[in-house]
Order: C-alpha cells, then structure tokens, then sequence
C-alpha cells in the first residue's frame, strides 16, 4: 500500500534581479507542496520556455516581478493569459504604484504582493490562489479600498446575477475561498466554482479582485452591507 501524497504546485519564477531570484528559489525549496520548475530573468525568455513545453505538463502559478527589462510585467501577463490561460499568474514587485496595482489586476492577475513581503507569506498566498482565493498585500488593499470608497456609482446596473450568485460574492469580497464559501452557503465547492464563473462572465471580468472592485464601483455589492439572503432551496 503506497501513501499518496498530493502533488506539488509547480511554479515558475520571472525575476530579473539574480540575487533576489536565487534568494527567492533557495527559499521556495525549502518550502513543502512547493515546486519550482522553471526561473527566468526576462519575460520573453520565460514565455519562450514555456511555450516549448511539453503537452499535459503543467505550469500552476506564475510568480513574476512587474519591473522587467524590454517587455514589462503588465504587457507579459497578456501574453502568459493568451499561451497559458489556465495558468494562475501573482505579482511579486517593489512597485506600489496606483497604476501599476489596477492594471495588473485588470490584465488578470489573481494577486499582488510586495517584495517585503516573507517567504512564509509568499508561500501562503501561493497556496491561497490555489485554493482559489485572491491574496492582496494590505497595503495594495488599502488603497484599492480608499479608491472604492472615494467613487460614486455612475449607475446600479443590472447585473443579471442571481441571488446564490450575489451570495457567492458577498463571500468573495470577504476573502474567503471556495471552500470556505462552499460550507457557508452549504453547497458543492464544484457548484461554487460554476458561479464564479458565471459572476465573471456576466460581470466581464477576469478574476476576483476585478470581480469585486467592479460590485462595488457599479453599486451591486455597497461598503458596510453585511446582510446576508437566506439560502435558496
């Protein structure tokens, strides 16, 4: 009888600092349920790699700096989304810049974190995409959040979305990952990720934070609202 052991997220580091990306690497070996599979310095290399790579192998996460040279980080998240779509892409970059925030995230990055943050955190949020969060450094979060409030809603629209939908993401703008929502609502995980899809679609966005930021610019989720629908039967 042999112990199955879940298989490592296999991750791919775009850095073109050497020290901090051998920092990065040394760290990341040292890490469990961690593999890094591949580490380049530029954008273009990396995107040349991995388009060679073999059918069926797989890339989980890409973890890239924002500040490359020749192609910058926003521009390569295009094209990693084209090639590699089902690939999870998270920022790890120096730069707070409010431009740089919203446009990586409207690109489809699913995270963004600062270079001070730790190992450990890193880590952490690597394994909160996984699970299909969206980890946001606090300062990145503040912002995003001091720009939610300081916009007036030009109009409610009418989302379309239905009333499990506006519950799975009442949950989303909390924070909480799929499994987490799954139990709160009481439903499969698998059907909470039905909806997710379904909010992205309808909402033409494409990941959780856009999601988010998104309800609440066009009025559909409102700061401070806590209540919560009774479960549809």
């Amino acid at each position: 009888m042999t112990n199955s052991q879940p298989e490592p997220v296999r991750i791919v580091l775009i850095e073109d600092n050497p020290e901090y990306r051998r920092a990065i690497a040394m760290a990341m070996e040292r890490q469990q349920g961690l593999e890094l599979v591949g580490k380049f310095g530029s954008a273009e290399q990396a995107l040349g790699e991995l388009q060679k790579r073999e059918a069926g192998v797989t890339v989980d996460i890409v973890l890239m700096d924002l500040g490359l040279p020749k192609m910058q980080g926003c521009e390569a998240i295009q094209w990693i989304r084209k090639y590699i779509p089902d690939t999870h892409i998270l920022v790890l970059t120096q730069s707070d810049k409010e431009a740089d925030v919203v446009q990586a995230i409207r690109e489809g990055a699913v995270g963004y974190l600062l270079k001070s943050a730790s190992m450990e955190e890193i880590a952490q949020a690597i394994h909160i995409v996984m699970d299909g969060g969206a980890p946001i450094d606090s300062k990145i979060a503040r912002y995003l959040l001091d720009q939610i409030q300081q916009e007036v809603p030009v109009s409610k629209q009418d989302s379309e979305l239905t009333k499990r939908e506006l519950q799975v993401l009442q949950h989303m703008s909390k924070g909480l990952a799929r499994k987490e929502i799954a139990e709160a609502l009481g439903i499969a995980e698998n059907t909470v990720v039905t909806h997710i899809r379904h909010i992205y679609e309808k909402l033409q966005v494409p990941n959780a934070p856009a999601a988010i930021s998104t309800a609440y610019q066009t009025g559909i989720l409102t700061l401070g609202a806590g209540g919560q629908d009774k479960p549809e039967e």
